[in-house]
């Protein structure tokens, strides 16, 4: 954006040393006032992606805690399955 802004001013300050004071003030001033709006949508523009950034990261951060509980679960179903069988056979080669 600050690119922008020094390229719309540039034909300004080329014509600001034709004009008299008043002109070349006001030219300025709407130069300074292109600069500050243009800094300001930058600035909110960049706000917006890091907002955008941070949901998007809060999203794979619950998606990867699903992911490892139901590991987790799977793993403590899958022990208890094992145990049980182990159970199971030891008590058909007790009788």
């Amino acid at each position: 954006m600050k690119k922008l802004a020094a390229l719309l001013a540039l034909p300004l300050a080329i014509g600001l040393a034709a004009c008299s004071p008043k002109a070349q003030n006001e030219t300025a001033e709407a130069a300074d006032a292109i600069t500050a709006d243009a800094n300001a949508t930058m600035s909110e523009a960049t706000k917006d992606v890091d907002a955008a950034g941070d949901r998007a990261l809060g999203g794979m951060d619950n998606a990867v805690d699903t992911v490892g509980n139901t590991i987790d679960d799977a793993t403590a179903k899958g022990k208890e399955k094992a145990s049980q069988g182990l159970r199971d056979a030891s008590n058909a080669i007790d009788r």
